[in-house]
């Protein structure tokens, strides 16, 4: 497979780029050359990352930008294009996380979770995508989770929700623009150690999920996961081997897994 962007003197926009998962993939790009720009809601941390990605001799600015706010994307796109001239890969990677049982969740957390979740993506792709459809190249990453592949997460439902809709989004996002020269990644990280906690509202009594036993992983090894997704044009990003396993099963047959969860659920 080939790429659709070449990583040497691309411009790679990551949101939510100031910890976790976006820090390194911001990390991981500069390595390979690419003029990354640092967004994040909170523009000290962004500030912090490009700081950290000169110091090794990379190339990054750092943007404030909320991903609920359509506004801030235009300003990031204007800020990209009068530096840069262009934007070759967008990397969406902004969530937040509320948990309790579906019925204690309120309303107000399910908008907040689609208003970032979801139309954070829908707002970016209205911003970035003319962008990339009138250069007839680049790349989409957009991160969903494994809790938008396997069902387990049923107390954090506002979450696992929105990673479903960002899987579905993106394969067929994928099915519109890889014919105009522009891949499309969706990362499906299973335990990685990041900082979400300080986004996560919990919700009456505690909960406890019995999610499939999966490693755990350094941040670090997701952002060269994400290069290398994008380099060899695939598709969907694991951070283990083990979750394609779980998939697999599930698509045998979709009941008898369902019932043999639920039961080790109980």
């Amino acid at each position: 497979m080939t790429a659709f962007v070449d990583l040497v003197d691309s411009v790679a926009l990551v949101t939510g780029a100031g910890s976790g998962i976006g820090r390194s993939v911001a990390h991981s790009l500069a390595r390979e050359q690419s003029h990354v720009v640092v967004t994040d809601i909170d523009g000290d941390r962004a500030d912090a990352v490009a700081a950290e990605i000169h110091a090794e001799g990379g190339d990054a600015v750092a943007l404030p930008c909320d991903v609920s706010k359509l506004a801030d994307f235009e300003r990031v796109r204007d800020a990209c294009l009068e530096r840069f001239g262009r934007v070759d890969i967008v990397m969406n990677n902004v969530s937040v996380l509320a948990v309790g049982l579906p019925e204690a969740i309120p309303l107000e957390e399910w908008q907040r979770a689609l208003d970032v979740n979801v139309l954070g993506i829908v707002r970016s792709n209205q911003v970035f995508l003319p962008l990339l459809l009138e250069q007839q190249r680049g790349h989409v990453v957009n991160t969903a989770s494994t809790a938008g592949l396997l069902p387990y997460g049923y107390d954090r439902l506002p979450y696992t929700t929105t990673k479903h809709a960002i899987v579905g989004l993106s394969e067929s996002l994928a099915l519109y623009l890889r014919p105009q020269g522009i891949g499309v990644s969706c990362l499906c990280p299973a335990g990685v150690i990041t900082n979400i906690a300080e986004h996560m509202r919990f919700f009456g009594t505690a909960t406890s999920v019995r999610a499939p036993a999966l490693p755990v992983v350094e941040a670090s090894v997701v952002g060269d996961l994400v290069v290398e997704a994008i380099v060899e044009d695939r598709f969907l990003v694991l951070t283990t081997p083990e979750v394609g396993d779980e998939i697999a099963e599930r698509a045998q047959d979709i009941d008898a897994y369902v019932r043999s969860r639920s039961k080790s659920a109980e």
